[in-house]
């Protein structure tokens, strides 16, 4: 056999011990039924979230078995993985829109992953979406909501109002509910009735209202904003109560710091108004005190 026909030969056998090793993970048992099994699962298995499936679920890679995996943490007292997330956003309506701030610290448990990180998700120029639980979890079905947002747009030639969006939200929470998600998020907009503000979480809870906190430094941010809210304030007081709401949050919760966020939803669409330094605010703060 010449050198050329070996390393063939060799290629062929290193090939057919790779497909051998994958099909033995994958829980396919032989060659015979791979093409036939291989299309099934191509067919059967959603690319994506999809309101029209009859089963809602996630695709996998085949082979990967999600429900073994968690199991394999369980211990006596339960989950032995603890994900501990920390977080300050806050969200009022007021006579001139809808104002949110958001901290930008991103925490795993005790570990700071990020002090950049944006909890404001732009769904479209008329929508934010804020962030607060696994910051995973917000961004892929926030993103799937900006998706289906799109979709609606483009079949009824409006836009979604925020009532819609919220509850498109909501029902995609409803159909994963006590599967280990963690979302608290707060959906801000202006439609045809004016500016809009919901809460939507992973249990599938969907609430109106004039005011929202979520995050592990919302009790503090509530004080704040409670003390100061008036639904006829101007627009730079408006932007302050925001600053100063979740800076005071982040000054005593340990889970939220870095710089706050300041979003402005009005009549003709979003602006992001400020990215300041959370520090700065706590000393200029404490100047205008003493």
């Amino acid at each position: 056999m010449t050198q050329t026909g070996e390393r063939s030969h060799w290629t062929v056998l290193r090939e057919t011990c790779q497909i051998m090793a994958l099909l033995d993970v994958s829980g396919f048992s032989s060659f015979s039924g791979f093409g036939k099994h291989r299309q099934a699962q191509l067919v059967d298995r959603p690319n994506h979230y999809s309101f029209g499936a009859k089963s809602q679920e996630f695709a996998v890679p085949v082979g990967v078995d999600p429900s073994t995996f968690l199991k394999s943490c369980n211990c006596e007292d339960g989950v032995s993985i603890d994900m501990n997330h920390g977080t300050t956003t806050l969200a009022f309506k007021f006579r001139h829109g809808v104002i949110v701030a958001v901290d930008s610290r991103a925490s795993a448990g005790s570990y700071i992953a990020s002090k950049e990180a944006n909890k404001v998700i732009e769904i479209n120029p008329y929508l934010l979406g804020t962030m607060s639980g696994s910051a995973a979890d917000c961004q892929y079905w926030e993103r799937l909501l900006a998706k289906e947002c799109r979709l609606y747009k483009l079949r009824n030639k409006q836009r979604i109002s925020v009532s819609a969006a919220s509850k498109l939200l909501s029902n995609m929470m409803l159909g994963y509910r006590g599967m280990g998600l963690s979302m608290g998020s707060m959906i801000c907009g202006w439609d045809k009735k004016g500016p809009g503000l919901y809460y939507v979480d992973d249990d599938g809870t969907r609430l109106s209202g004039r005011m929202f906190s979520t995050g592990c430094g919302n009790s503090y941010a509530y004080g704040v904003v409670d003390s100061g809210y008036n639904e006829d304030m101007t627009v730079e007081e408006a932007y302050e109560l925001g600053r100063r709401g979740i800076a005071h949050a982040t000054h005593r919760d340990a889970y939220s710091g870095g710089v706050v966020n300041l979003y402005h939803m009005k009549e003709d669409g979003w602006i992001k108004v400020c990215k300041e330094d959370v520090s700065e605010l706590i000393h200029r703060y404490r100047k205008g005190m003493f």
